[in-house]
């Protein structure tokens, strides 16, 4: 039996059991240890909120039956995840023996992640079976800490009915934008993120434009790299989207990431670049003013001649602090196997609830046929996303540096001056990098 919570602002909400399933115990799929020698115990797992995650979790009944491991999970928003993660490491009393987090958290928080390759080697278990982007997201100081089982490519999201034809380019982005302006002017053209919000969101997009030119965020000696004059031509480009050309949604300063998209599913902007999953939530009609008909996906626009996309991925995690490292690491491989993964964005329904999701991880989903039939060919145009494709710097030190560049990206959209802010924005990371010790 499990039991599942979800915390929002302190509140424990009610918790749900399901029966367990019947399996054969003779068969023992997923490398998983014959005779249950982990029998009895209890698994605490802390997890975000996504329909994809409840699409396992219902499913665990399962592994409860193949292992005699008992699992409990504890759902939690994305807005508090953060600050749920960094007090179980300040904790350190090993309350949640697996857990989920972001992966730029993931080398603030890598003394009490678990690394695994030991684990893998001894199983047969290669990160090779995930996108390179996807793979390094989950990895720290040549070691991996976990499994990226929710993992985005970026898509350019479109009103199919408005635009006939995708935008390729950035340029095209302008062009297409400036037409709409003058054929539907109740509907903003693009819908984009540049408030400073705390999660660096304002910097999912500018990345494109900086990789893409040719620049980085740091030099090899862990200086800021963002003051040549290739990235500071870049930045102002993605700034001049809403300052100079104004193909922009007016509330792109206030928008984050959620705004953007209620934006687009309302009907008041025409494209918005963002994660893959949010696909079906533009056509859910509980969320969403649209049609499936009425929008379209295409890979990320190019710039400067180049695409080269930011990726990102919620590894899962086992705690140094579990007492149960072993039984955690059997839910581990069940819960990361390739099969999982496909019949996670195949099947609607599990134990009864309605489940919509498109996320896969594995590279072996992202080709696969029915996994893209089940899902528009999102998955295959996600995989021609991630052919060119990087993760954010896996340092201590980025989510302080993230910030120094957020809040500049965020004063530049509104009208300041790009290479004063940018230029200013490097000094203070120098600085804090050189207090850490990573700049001599």
């Amino acid at each position: 039996m499990r039991r599942q919570t979800l915390l929002k602002a302190g509140v424990v909400v009610a918790a749900v059991s399901l029966m367990p399933l019947n399996a054969a115990a003779e068969d023992i799929p997923y490398d998983l240890k014959e005779g249950q020698p982990y029998a009895g115990a209890k698994l605490n797992i802390l997890s975000v909120v996504t329909p994809q995650f409840d699409g396992l979790m219902l499913r665990d009944d399962e592994f409860t039956e193949l292992t005699g491991i008992e699992t409990e999970w504890t759902f939690i928003p994305f807005g508090s995840l953060q600050e749920k993660i960094n007090a179980e490491g300040i904790a350190a009393n090993g309350t949640f023996d697996v857990v989920n987090y972001l992966d730029s958290w993931g080398p603030p928080n890598a003394h009490w992640l678990m690394p695994i390759d030991d684990m893998m080697a001894q199983d047969g278990i290669s990160m090779d079976r995930y996108p390179a982007a996807f793979a390094r997201s989950a990895q720290y100081d040549g070691k991996t800490l976990g499994f990226p089982l929710r993992a985005h490519p970026q898509l350019m999201f479109y009103r199919k009915d408005l635009i006939p034809e995708p935008p390729t380019s950035w340029q095209e982005v302008i062009e297409i934008g400036k037409a709409l302006k003058e054929t539907n002017p109740d509907i903003a053209p693009l819908a984009l993120y540049y408030n400073n919000d705390g999660n660096r969101q304002n910097l999912f997009i500018w990345i494109n434009f900086l990789w893409a030119a040719g620049a980085d965020i740091f030099n090899d000696d862990w200086t800021a790299a963002w003051t040549s004059d290739e990235a500071i031509k870049a930045t102002e480009d993605y700034i001049a989207l809403h300052t100079v050309h104004g193909v922009t949604n007016p509330n792109s300063l206030a928008f984050v990431e959620q705004d953007a998209r209620q934006s687009f599913m309302q009907g008041k902007s025409a494209m918005i670049p963002v994660w893959w999953w949010a696909y079906s939530g533009f056509y859910n009609p509980e969320s969403s003013t649209l049609t499936k008909d009425q929008v379209g996906f295409t890979g990320m626009p190019s710039y400067d001649g180049r695409t080269k996309t930011y990726a990102i991925s919620m590894p899962f995690s086992i705690s140094e602090y579990s007492e149960n490292k072993e039984a955690a690491w059997e839910f581990m491989k069940w819960l990361s196997n390739p099969e999982m993964d496909k019949a996670n964005a195949i099947e609607r329904e599990v134990a009864g609830k309605s489940i919509v999701n498109n996320v896969v991880t594995h590279i072996s989903s992202l080709q696969d046929a029915d996994v893209n039939a089940a899902n528009d060919g999102i998955q295959a145009a996600a995989w021609e996303s991630l052919e060119e494709s990087d993760i954010m710097p896996q340092i201590p030190e980025w989510p302080e540096v993230g910030d120094i560049l957020s809040a500049a990206i965020a004063e530049a959209a509104a009208g300041g001056d790009v290479r004063e802010l940018m230029t200013e924005a490097a000094e203070q990371s120098n600085r804090v990098l050189k207090r850490a010790g990573r700049i001599e």
